[in-house]
């Protein structure tokens, strides 16, 4: 059973004992989440509007813990495939899209991306069948995260949303080579292999 499915479960169950009892369980009668990072110390592109933010190492332990937090990875299914991607995440919903003409950007030296239209209602789509108290979004590095949730707070969706200012490979280090922080890095459990439905789109 995928964690998805285990809330999806949760989620009918918690609806059965609403109405029975004067009030459902919201995202204010959940746990506090806690982390270490302060908002400050972010660079402009990892900071969002709703100023939550957490970890790798904490977001893995935080998944562990508790089933009413799911994690979205943002990244293309591109790096999902070849890169890896966290057991604990429930969906791939790229934020962006590699260009399909491969145009070269000779500043980053790398391909061209687009942004990628299917986002906000496959988002949107997940979370309404999910009914999470609290959302993690990933993507390599906390760059694409941060924009995503921006996206989804413009949205309007009222449920926290924590970017993961680390995310799956981590910042670089001196030598330019992700081995600083992140999920990865951090020892916390990926695979490469692909479950089917795990690249969410609307319905």
């Amino acid at each position: 059973m995928t964690r998805i499915t285990r809330l999806t479960h949760a989620a009918a169950c918690a609806l059965g004992l609403a109405l029975l009892s004067p009030a459902a369980a919201t995202a204010e009668d959940a746990p506090a989440i806690t982390t270490s990072v302060t908002p400050g110390s972010l660079p402009a592109k990892k900071q969002t509007q709703p100023g939550l933010y957490i970890t790798a190492a904490e977001a893995a332990e935080l998944l562990e813990a508790r089933d009413d937090v799911i994690l979205i990875d943002v990244r293309t299914p591109e790096e999902t495939m070849f890169v890896g991607f966290p057991t604990m995440a429930d969906a791939n919903i790229p934020y962006r899209l590699v260009d399909p003409a491969h145009r070269l950007n000779p500043e980053r030296g790398s391909y061209a991306m687009m942004d990628n239209p299917g986002f906000l209602p496959a988002a949107l789509d997940l979370l309404e069948k999910a009914d999470a108290t609290a959302v993690l979004v990933m993507c390599r590095s906390g760059g694409r995260s941060a924009s995503a949730v921006n996206t989804l707070t413009d949205a309007g969706l009222e449920v926290p949303l924590y970017s993961m200012v680390d995310g799956f490979e981590g910042d670089k280090n001196e030598a330019g080579k992700r081995t600083v922080n992140g999920w990865k890095n951090a020892g916390a459990p990926w695979t490469t292999k692909i479950p089917a439905g795990f690249l969410h789109e609307a319905d």
